[in-house]
């Protein structure tokens, strides 16, 4: 389940979203939408980076009935993305979650030996969504 927290005007479907973390886990996300004034906040509050970005996780604390933690994503950057490749927002917004969800997971492409980019790419093909920023670069 998700609990969506839209801090914009912007709208958008999140049926998709549900089904992804359906998908994924039985535990409850926030999901919160942004703009790249406050996710560069955050991001140099909790990263040290002083720029917005597209999508931040947070997990919680792990105790029983937890929810999994925290997707927050920038509707300016994934508006600005779906334009510069000619797919939707709301296809942007739902590869942003994905991403956001496998490192929620505890997945990490910084990391790993592209187990994540593995599994994103088969959600994507999964959901017949467009390529994400991390399945273009698998494929470069």
């Amino acid at each position: 389940m998700i609990e969506l927290d839209n801090r914009t005007t912007k709208k958008y479907t999140i049926t998709i979203l549900e089904q992804i973390a359906d998908v994924l886990s039985d535990k409850e996300i926030e999901l919160i939408l942004t703009d790249n004034s406050e996710i560069t906040a955050i991001n140099r509050e909790f990263r040290g980076i002083d720029k917005a970005t597209d999508v931040l996780s947070f997990p919680s604390d792990p105790f029983p009935n937890a929810p999994l933690g925290s997707i927050i994503i920038s509707c300016d950057k994934a508006e600005e993305v779906a334009h510069e490749l000619g797919h939707s927002g709301d296809d942007e917004l739902a590869l942003l979650f994905i991403h956001g969800m496998l490192h929620l997971l505890g997945m990490d492409h910084e990391v790993d030996n592209g187990e994540m980019r593995l599994r994103e790419s088969e959600l994507v093909e999964q959901f017949a969504l467009p390529k994400s920023l991390i399945v273009r670069t698998l494929e470069e």
